[in-house]
């Protein structure tokens, strides 16, 4: 799950792994119009992925991007 940000370390994506359902939470709560399905994340699909979450909330993926680096 590196997000497409090779700066994420291991031990960061194994804990992001750990916290997934709680990140998600915290995604549906920042932007209520997001489902589990839109939340469904695809490793290999990130730039799918993102446009998916960038077409529902309306905002940029890099702030998408960011806002999921802050909250892993």
């Amino acid at each position: 799950m590196d997000l497409n940000n090779n700066n994420i370390d291991d031990k960061t994506e194994l804990r992001a792994r750990g916290n997934w359902n709680e990140i998600k939470g915290k995604a549906k709560q920042q932007w209520g119009d997001l489902t589990d399905d839109d939340l469904d994340y695809q490793e290999g699909q990130q730039d799918e992925w993102f446009g998916r979450l960038q077409q529902k909330t309306g905002h940029a993926i890099e702030d998408i991007k960011n806002w999921f680096h802050r909250n892993l």
